[in-house]
């Protein structure tokens, strides 16, 4: 007979100091209020009321001294007595988005990306084939050279020629050049949904990730709403969502000036957003449409992506909405450039990302 055994539930030790556990805390907050100090501890402390976040031993109180004495937030430098979040701050929020959305990633040593074209490389795979004139010696596997040594003169009258020498193929190492384009426009944090942290949370991951395991890659960031801006990483954290309609053709038409300019193989753009084209810029003004797909902005969106395909240039759309027509432009879209699209909710968006650019990495070198 099949049954269950019940044992008392312990839940899992916390061995981290007071410190520790509420700066994790504090620093998903700093996400949220988009870098005000004061509003993140004001939210702490109502937290605290509630929950009973503090110790007798340890209050808020004393956290603040402590971070401030490990450098995570200082004075503003006005005299008006306001904290503001430090560069070690940012750095620290950026490492935690990668361990919580990519998992735990090991750096690797040289941080390239691997092809499927076996040549001159710097990382072996398990491919044999016969030496041939001009391969390097370290390209020589050893072992099974002295095998077929061994099999073809034998031991006593050892010998070792041309045509006992296997090579061990390599995989060439590409480079890839990345625009992550992040929609900010007030649908972001419209229909009781913020859409805006989790994609501020994959944009931290994706640049951590690039930053220190794919070193040769570039990565550049940029934010589109009625205009499109490049900012950097270290606002990422800080980043919020203004009154804006989607202005992707500016966003786009960015993106390909900055990879215009990069000279490696491989490039792509990753664009995360919730919403359709709404909004152009026309000599000095702005021609907006909030109902419906207009024909005016979508065709020249389209005529982008397709600008993109023949430049080489894959785009990949990240869409964190579900309506039936915003889906069959994105399909439009997509088949304009000849790239893809991820339908996906917010819990799941860094997973995607994480995994396209993984498998992008092993593309073919133009």
């Amino acid at each position: 007979m099949t049954g269950f055994i019940f044992s008392k539930y312990l839940p899992p030790q916390d061995n981290r100091s007071d410190f520790e556990r509420l700066l994790d805390l504090f620093l998903q907050l700093m996400v949220y209020t988009a870098g005000d100090v004061s509003e993140a501890l004001n939210w702490m402390n109502q937290l605290d009321q509630k929950h009973k976040l503090t110790t007798p031993d340890y209050g808020l109180g004393d956290f603040i001294e402590d971070l401030k004495k490990n450098g995570y937030i200082q004075d503003d430098g006005q005299g008006q007595g306001i904290m503001v979040p430090t560069s070690k701050a940012g750095q620290t929020i950026r490492k935690n988005s990668l361990e919580e959305i990519f998992g735990k990633l090991k750096k690797a040593g040289r941080g390239n990306h691997r092809s499927n074209i076996t040549g001159e490389g710097e990382e072996r795979n398990q491919d044999r084939r016969p030496f041939r004139w001009g391969d390097s010696l370290d390209q020589i596997a050893m072992t099974e050279s002295l095998r077929n040594a061994q099999i073809q003169h034998g031991l006593g009258d050892f010998m070792l020629t041309e045509n006992d020498l296997e090579v061990q193929e390599k995989d060439y190492n590409t480079q890839t050049s990345t625009v992550l384009m992040i929609d900010i426009s007030h649908s972001m944090i419209l229909y009781g949904e913020d859409r805006i942290t989790p994609a501020k949370k994959v944009a931290m991951a994706l640049s951590e990730l690039i930053t220190t395991r794919y070193k040769k890659d570039s990565l550049d960031i940029i934010v589109f709403g009625n205009d499109a801006w490049k900012i950097e990483i270290k606002d990422l954290p800080y980043l919020t969502v203004g009154p804006y309609h989607t202005n992707t053709v500016a966003g786009l038409e960015l993106a390909i000036d900055i990879l215009r300019k990069r000279k490696t193989p491989n490039k792509q753009i990753f664009m995360i957003t919730d919403g359709k084209p709404s909004c152009l810029k026309i000599k000095g003004r702005y021609y907006k449409n909030s109902f419906g797909l207009d024909r005016k902005i979508v065709n020249k969106t389209l005529n982008l992506a397709a600008s993109c395909r023949r430049m080489k240039i894959d785009i990949t759309t990240f869409m964190v909405a579900r309506d039936p027509y915003l889906q069959k432009f994105v399909q439009d879209f997509t088949k304009a450039n000849n790239g893809k699209a991820f339908y996906t909710d917010l819990d799941g968006l860094g997973e995607y990302v994480f995994e396209d650019y993984e498998r992008n990495r092993k593309r073919r070198m133009r």
